[in-house]
């Protein structure tokens, strides 16, 4: 364990679903920025959907304790060998009082893995997931109320698939903004599902299910952090995957839906004013403001099974710079794996994710690390390394050892 002492923030809920910032460790007392606090800093932000998820509660603070499992041995050496200095864990199981994200620095990160060098992170915030809790509600409409289809987000108990952000520069834990409770009716022009069994529109869900339905299947979680003398704002989400439903496509409209939320929340004036988060605070970033979209989005621009413009919403904002990360794995697996591959509209080598070929969708581009345009892009990478890279073992072919998702870096300039 390492000796330096860390801030991590967790969120627990209310019923009001007001936001209550719990520290579990501080840091050393603030003090006045030097001059050479606005100097440019050279920052690498990640994203790691991880696949660290578990079946049950409690099983990944068991496989965390002893330091030895490997999966998470593998995952955290993909997180040393990229050394990002910010990231977003996906599919991070939630536990309250932040105690499996403080293990997994503990005993994984902090930890030399296969002669990599450790990598420390201060800072963590971690909060609340909608996955697996219950609705009270037949979401699915199967006629059976119970299970993870009918939670609020796809899960077998509380908090799987959750996340973490971990970071290397300070949270500015009192103004971080969480938006689990938002409901989806109240966004403006929402894709609401249609039950194509009736005539009448958007009506999958009823009236009663509208006034509890949230639209995160995850959450929504805005984290600034200080970096130098210059707030950068982490946007982190992991919207459904636009599948596991019927024509109704209540996942993919989803899907859009929680995109499109960051779309909004980065466009000053009206396209925001509609957005309230669990304290009760209304609006998104000001103008000027600096950001990274982080997350799987579970999107990819021209293949798989999101709507046509799901992730478009981002790559075509006025305000986002799509870095297009890349890597030669991709390119290689696509060739090699042939299957669904060979009918992509997109070049493999934007793909992120080894997803199953046979039959469809094959690999994607899903997990994105999309920067504000302020924010100067210095170089940007996939880890996925090609089969004659000896590091091409942390990745591998399926049975994955780590997961089969790809870590996103991307290096940016940021001014003081």
């Amino acid at each position: 364990m390492s000796t330096r002492r860390r801030l991590t923030a967790t969120l627990a809920a209310t019923a009001l679903g007001a936001l209550a910032a719990t520290t579990l460790a501080t840091g050393p007392a603030a003090a006045s920025p030097p001059e050479w606090a606005n100097a440019p800093v050279d920052l690498r932000v990640a994203t790691y959907n991880l696949s660290l998820n578990r079946n049950a509660p409690g099983q990944l603070v068991d496989d965390l304790t002893t330091g030895t499992n490997a999966q998470a041995k593998t995952v955290a050496e993909i997180i040393q060998r990229a050394n990002p200095d910010i990231v977003l864990l996906n599919e991070f199981d939630y536990v309250e009082g932040g105690v499996a994200v403080d293990l997994f620095r503990d005993n994984y990160l902090e930890v030399s893995q296969n002669g990599a060098d450790p990598a420390e992170y201060p800072y963590a915030f971690v909060a609340p997931s909608n996955t697996g809790v219950p609705s009270g509600f037949d979401l699915n409409n199967n006629g059976v109320i119970g299970g993870g289809d009918d939670a609020f987000g796809f899960g077998l108990f509380e908090g799987q698939y959750g996340m973490a952000v971990l970071s290397k520069y300070p949270i500015a834990t009192d103004d971080v903004r969480t938006f689990q409770h938002f409901l989806w009716k109240d966004m403006p022009g929402a894709l609401l599902p249609d039950d194509p069994a009736t005539p009448e529109p958007a009506d999958w869900y009823s009236a009663e299910e509208l006034e509890v339905f949230r639209l995160s299947s995850k959450s929504h979680w805005d984290v600034p952090v200080e970096v130098g003398g210059h707030t950068v704002h982490v946007l982190a989400s992991h919207p459904t995957p636009p599948t596991f439903d019927g024509a109704e496509d209540r996942n993919g409209t989803r899907n859009h839906d929680e995109i499109r939320f960051w779309a909004d929340y980065v466009t000053p004036g009206m396209a925001s004013r509609y957005i309230s988060d669990d304290a009760g605070e209304t609006g998104g970033l000001k103008p000027g403001e600096s950001f990274v979209i982080l997350g799987d989005q579970n999107a990819d621009p021209l293949d798989g099974d999101s709507t046509a413009d799901a992730i478009l919403q981002f790559l075509d904002h006025p305000r986002i710079t799509d870095p297009l990360p890349t890597s030669e794995g991709a390119v290689e697996a696509s060739v090699l794996q042939g299957g669904a591959n060979l009918a992509h509209e997109g070049d493999p080598a934007y793909d992120t994710a080894d997803f199953n070929d046979n039959p469809a969708p094959g690999n994607l581009r899903a997990d994105y690390v999309l920067p504000s345009r302020d924010l100067r892009v210095t170089d940007a990478g996939v880890f996925w390394p090609v089969l004659g890279d000896p590091l091409s073992a942390l990745t591998g072919v399926f049975p994955f050892p780590s997961s089969d998702h790809r870590l996103v870096w991307v290096d940016l300039r940021v001014h003081g």
